[in-house]
């Protein structure tokens, strides 16, 4: 079945349907990354986004129950040079057109992908709309024109409840303020001796203390930062108090807190092997990143924050401490780079033990 693609500048693509068939309009963002689909499609930081991938062959692999970063899929369409619909792993149980349908996720396939990440770089982010060919390029750009992102999705997103994943011999326990953690981030502090308390967004100080936890980790998560006062307040709450860890959304949070600016990338960085310079080792880091929104540097100068991450690519902030307060941050997903005591989960770790002493 034949749809169309109309970006928000106006430009239109023919290409071919897949997954649902109802019309979307989304932001349309891009991701470079050669594996991992399933675990992007199911990232809360993508969610209700129109997700482009330039790498051409998607769906060859289908979905595993075991590698989803959330309960399923988060975004609202995707974009693919190449629909495979053969899934090749063995431990597939799903394919991906087949959850696409059954989630509402629309599809279009068949499009020059890499000549629509030329077009995004070019314009920077923008609202595009999939749909049936016969409708014109004049409605479309009026529905898009009308359409409205939901406000504050951290709220949507984040658990209700108070949810408690617990590892054998824990050492530490941490309470985790749920803007849209990963299922990974989980899964990687398990491994590491850490209890997890995964607390509502919203949750007060009270609550966190409740818990008598060793740390508190500020999970990333969907939307702009500057909507999410509620965090602020309880990172000015416990400063100095309890180690601090923030993880994308949480390093924006956490750079609000001392009243740095946050501002919207252009494009995003989104895509993996993404280098980032160590300024206090001197080293090179590949990592995988996806975010929207950076930390202004020239607001830092009068905070007690300091840089120790960068992005080689043009400088941008990707991680950040505050010694004395026993803070720490990074802009980029962590990887469970176990033995490397400059981790970011093992820095985290020592500023626990360190409060212990």
């Amino acid at each position: 079945m034949k749809k169309k693609l109309v970006l928000e500048n106006g430009v239109e693509f023919i290409g071919n349907s897949f997954g649902s068939k109802n019309d979307c309009i989304a932001e349309l963002m891009f991701n470079t990354s050669v594996v991992g689909y399933q675990e992007i499609f199911s990232d809360p930081q993508n969610l209700n986004k129109m997700l482009c991938m330039t790498y051409p062959v998607i769906g060859n692999y289908g979905l595993t129950d075991e590698d989803y970063e959330s309960n399923s899929l988060t975004v609202k369409a995707i974009i693919v040079r190449q629909y495979n619909d053969y899934a090749s792993n063995f431990r597939y149980t799903h394919k991906l057109s087949e959850l696409m349908e059954e989630k509402n996720v629309s599809g279009i396939e068949g499009v020059d992908t890499r000549e629509i990440l030329r077009i995004i770089k070019q314009n920077g982010s923008m609202k595009a709309m999939i749909c049936d060919c016969e409708k014109s390029k004049e409605e479309c750009l009026k529905l898009m024109k009308e359409y409205k992102e939901i406000e504050n999705p951290v709220a949507s997103i984040s658990t209700k409840k108070v949810v408690h994943s617990r590892t054998a011999s824990f050492k530490y326990t941490i309470c985790a303020l749920d803007c849209g953690i990963k299922k990974s981030v989980i899964k990687m502090l398990n491994d590491l001796s850490c209890n997890i308390v995964l607390l509502p967004y919203n949750s007060s100080i009270e609550t966190i203390l409740k818990y008598k936890p060793n740390g508190l980790l500020i999970s990333d998560g969907p939307g702009n930062p500057n909507d999410v006062k509620d965090i602020i307040q309880v990172i000015n709450g416990l400063k100095g108090k309890l180690p601090i860890l923030g993880l994308g959304l949480g390093q924006n949070l956490i750079a609000l807190s001392y009243n740095a600016n946050v501002l919207k990338c252009h494009i995003g960085y989104n895509g993996s092997n993404l280098p980032v310079k160590n300024v206090i080792t001197n080293k090179i880091e590949l990592t995988s990143q996806n975010y929207s929104y950076y930390v202004d540097s020239n607001s830092l100068e009068n905070t007690n924050l300091e840089i120790t991450h960068k992005n080689v690519l043009d400088g941008l902030v990707v991680g950040l401490k505050d010694e004395k307060n026993k803070i720490i941050s990074i802009a980029y997903n962590p990887n469970p780079d176990y033995e490397n005591k400059d981790n970011v989960f093992n820095r985290f770790i020592s500023l626990m033990n360190k409060k212990e002493d």
